[in-house]
């Protein structure tokens, strides 16, 4: 078997997957990147690298897979996305204000770890990514830039990542993890065809309304927990890059003939459990995601010195992503333990790459959550979390594509989680 043949049946294998677990676009996002993975990290508005969150959590910092034991966790979220955009002034774009039809998902998710001797665990689960998930009833590019465009104008991407993760202890305060991942994603665009000929694309044709495509690749994560001192554990982790195929049937969109790699996330942060309050854990970390290493996301769309699809074709913008999170654990009783966090990031664009952020305005920029676990008994225990994602705008003016329009995008978000986990 070759490698294209290997990659075709993991993809396969992925469908499956994707089926069982139902990966759609990812709750509360940084750009399209979800805000922690798992009920225990959205219940801290992401947080995770430094403190235990659950088998979800191991997708932050999998050094903890030593420290969470044998545990099984499922859980379900409601994630409620609102996103449009405001055009005005006079040029080709079709002014006037539309709010993406589809804004309700429903995603499950789950994984197991299983501890298999006193210094070594290993654990099986998926996690997901989107985000970029728009749809508009009409399409405000018609006829701006050429032949007419159909309706409804956006784009779906998904992202699911199926990972083994195994955690060492060096010895009772050092432990490592590494987790190789097999990523799958799926894309599919509807409505870009004002851009669709030889004026604007590399590939006409091969731009928009071709259906699904799906693409895979293999990536690496690496954690480490470090407990510094009594109370203080310090924490860090790094995802690799992901080089994935491309896009075929999007050729004539993305940068590099249809290319959208995984970008780099790394994370460090620290957990402070209070000696005068044992009760209480304080944690804060920092991430990086690197969108500006994918020329498909960061390419400018501001300035059209080659066409789309092109090595250095039109992108969306995307800049490097900081965040910081600041979160608190208080176990209230035995049984119950409450959650809570706040998280900042970066802007994702300037406002001048407004316009081909239509259709993935990823505007949001602050984050709150609340969340709680409950244990009902020795080996049943039910989490549950609240996320909001809080309204934000960005409003530019496109100086190549329409120089006398401002384009105005804004997103807000709600997101419920609940599950349960089971311990032996």
């Amino acid at each position: 078997m070759n490698y294209s043949d290997f990659r075709r049946k993991c993809a396969a294998g992925g469908i499956a997957a994707t089926c069982l677990f139902g990966a759609g676009p990812a709750a509360a996002t940084n750009g399209y990147m979800a805000n922690g993975y798992g009920g225990g990290a959205k219940g801290m508005a992401g947080a995770g690298v430094a403190v235990e969150a659950g088998v979800l959590g191991l997708a932050q910092n999998p050094a903890f897979g030593t420290r969470i034991g044998n545990v099984a966790g499922f859980c379900l979220t409601g994630f409620a996305p609102k996103r449009g955009y405001s055009v005005s002034g006079a040029g080709p774009i079709t002014t006037g204000s539309q709010t993406s039809v589809n804004d309700a998902f429903l995603i499950p998710c789950g994984g197991v770890n299983f501890q298999l001797n006193d210094r070594t665990s290993l654990a099986l689960f998926a996690f997901g990514n989107g985000g970029m998930n728009t749809q508009y009833a009409t399409n405000p590019f018609t006829p701006g830039y050429g032949p007419s465009a159909t309706a409804p104008l956006g784009v779906n991407l998904e992202q699911l990542f199926l990972s083994a993760s195994l955690a060492y202890d060096v010895n009772e305060r050092l432990s490592f993890g590494v987790a190789p991942i097999l990523a799958i994603q799926r894309f599919s665009a509807t409505g870009l065809e004002n851009f669709d000929n030889a004026s604007y694309s590399s590939s006409p044709g091969d731009m928009t309304n071709n259906g699904d495509d799906w693409s895979t690749g293999f990536g690496l994560n690496l954690g480490v927990a470090y407990e510094a001192s009594p109370g203080l554990t310090l924490g860090a982790s790094y995802r690799s890059r992901i080089n994935m195929e491309e896009f075929h049937k999007y050729k004539g969109l993305f940068a590099e003939q249809g290319d959208f790699d995984i970008p780099a996330v790394a994370t460090v942060g620290l957990a402070y459990t209070l000696p005068q309050q044992p009760r209480l854990t304080l944690t804060a970390e920092y991430q990086r995601i690197f969108y500006g290493d994918v020329k498909s996301l960061a390419n400018t769309g501001t300035a059209i010195t080659a066409p789309f699809g092109a090595d250095d074709g039109p992108g969306f913008g995307w800049d490097n992503m900081d965040v910081i999170r600041v979160a608190a654990i208080f176990r209230s009783t035995d049984r119950l333990m409450l959650r809570g966090g706040v998280s900042y990031a970066t802007q994702f664009a300037e406002k001048e790459e407004a316009l081909l952020n239509i259709v993935a305005p990823a505007t949001p920029q602050w984050h709150l959550s609340v969340g709680g676990t409950y244990k009902v008994n020795d080996k049943w225990s039910i989490t549950s979390s609240f996320t909001h994602a809080f309204s934000n705008e960005i409003s530019g003016i496109n100086p190549a594509l329409s120089p006398a329009q401002p384009i105005t995008l804004r997103m807000e978000q709600n997101e419920f989680a609940i599950g349960a986990s089971y311990r032996w």
